[in-house]
């Protein structure tokens, strides 16, 4: 099962939200790229990034920093946030960003997100709160259930679908193992969960699945709940 470390991206810092929330930013570095080769230090395979501000805008808004992480690091990111047409995909494969994340399109234009993953190397990002699929930077929550959208691209060509349970992300209160499974076995293709790892036991438990391909951790790391180094 492959760890993701997670940085979201802020006014140009490297923050972590509660639920989703923009209010509850709580910055952890002034210096995004230098967390990010902590983590490539560490032995991370993967980096997952997210342009928060560009979520909630439909347009990358943290390129600055996602241009020094990738000058500056060699590990492999995957990067959401904002990302709504070709061209910004194609600008940030451009800048040697390894895979995009599709989310708030993926709802809205389920075609679209096949045809560019016949090209480009794309993830569907679902977040969902209550079993709902959440957009817009989770600012709405539309009428598809989450099962549904993954099932939806169960031959789409996508490389992995990542599914965060919004009412748990941040919250350090314990992955949701059902909700992860649910979202695999409706896609049949690689499944990353996210959203509300706590500790090691949430580790164990996704990976005693053998069903799940990936988890990302984000504030378990930065509060210190979860050793990272343990986990390459």
């Amino acid at each position: 099962m492959t760890i993701f470390p997670a940085i979201d991206l802020k006014d140009g810092k490297a923050v972590r939200l509660s639920k989703g929330l923009m209010e509850s930013a709580k910055v952890y570095s002034d210096e995004p790229w230098k967390q990010v080769k902590i983590f490539e230090e560490m032995g991370a395979e993967w980096v997952h990034l997210v342009d928060l501000n560009g979520a909630f805008a439909g347009e990358p808004k943290n390129l600055d920093e996602i241009v020094k992480i990738r000058q500056n690091c060699g590990v492999k990111l995957e990067l959401g946030g904002g990302i709504r047409d070709e061209a910004t995909i194609k600008r940030y494969l451009d800048l040697g960003i390894d895979r995009v994340i599709l989310g708030s399109i993926a709802v809205k234009d389920p075609e679209f997100v096949k045809d560019m993953a016949a090209k480009y190397p794309v993830v569907v990002g679902i977040d969902a709160i209550d079993g709902y699929v959440a957009v817009e930077g989770w600012g709405e929550v539309s009428e598809m259930k989450a099962t549904d959208l993954a099932r939806a691209f169960a031959d789409a060509g996508v490389e992995a679908i990542i599914c965060t349970d919004v009412s748990r992300d941040g919250m350090l209160s314990g992955v949701n193992v059902e909700f992860t499974l649910d979202i695999a076995r409706a896609c049949g293709i690689a499944t990353i969960a996210s959203g509300g790892v706590k500790d090691m036991n949430d580790i164990a438990a996704l990976e005693a699945t053998g069903e799940i391909a990936g988890v990302i951790v984000g504030k378990a790391y930065y509060e210190g709940t979860i050793d990272l180094g343990r986990l390459f």
